[in-house]
């Protein structure tokens, strides 16, 4: 009885990176879309901002944590792209929840202290907006939530500089709109990946 053996050419071929981890983007997507979505709800006024502790766990668990994981995960799996924005939202999330949930501003003025919120937000739209040169790459979906995530940013930070109500409720839409167009891209990579054909387009690259 004889044993076959792989050709040299096959023990040759390299190991795609991380071919053995799950695709981690539906994961990081959801984490994103389903934090982006309770906030958004708070700064478009469609809940009251006193509720706005309800969503720093989330902010720590979910969209912090979990995303950062999914950073990981994307390493492992030699994409960079995933990896930095993954990463970079989770440390995005971490920080908002130490911001709002730790930071004591009581020692700037009022107007002062919007400047510094501005000044985060802005930097943050700063970064979504070259990120969204590269996920014009990615997919259609994916792109749609850059996009809309750049706008989410300058606009919220318009809010904080002019200190206005009506700026700040606009960036709350603009973010529930980010938040299902991340949705939709999660929800097409589960369902695709599970019904192995493409049940749900994402756009073309």
């Amino acid at each position: 009885m004889t044993t076959s053996q792989p050709s040299p050419a096959a023990q040759r071929a390299p190991i795609a990176p991380g071919s053995g981890i799950a695709d981690p983007a539906p994961l990081g997507l959801a984490a994103f879309a389903l934090t982006t979505f309770v906030l958004s709800c708070v700064n478009a006024n469609l809940v009251d901002a006193t509720v706005e502790p309800v969503m720093f766990g989330l902010a720590l668990g979910y969209g912090g944590i979990i995303q950062i994981a999914a950073g990981l995960w994307e390493f492992a799996k030699g994409n960079t792209f995933g990896a930095t924005a993954f990463c970079s939202y989770g440390g995005f999330w971490l920080s908002f929840w130490w911001l709002t949930g730790h930071t004591d501003l009581s020692g700037a003025s009022e107007d002062d202290a919007a400047k510094g919120i501005g000044v985060y937000l802005l930097a943050w739209g700063i970064f979504t907006l070259y990120m969204s040169v590269a996920a014009s790459r990615v997919s259609l979906a994916v792109l749609g939530v850059f996009v809309f995530l750049t706008l989410t940013f300058f606009v919220l930070a318009i809010g904080e500089f002019a200190t206005s109500d009506g700026w700040h409720k606009f960036g709350g839409w603009l973010g529930l709109v980010t938040a299902f167009v991340a949705w939709y891209a999660s929800f097409a990579g589960v369902t695709n990946f599970t019904f192995k054909r493409i049940v749900l387009p994402t756009g073309p690259r």
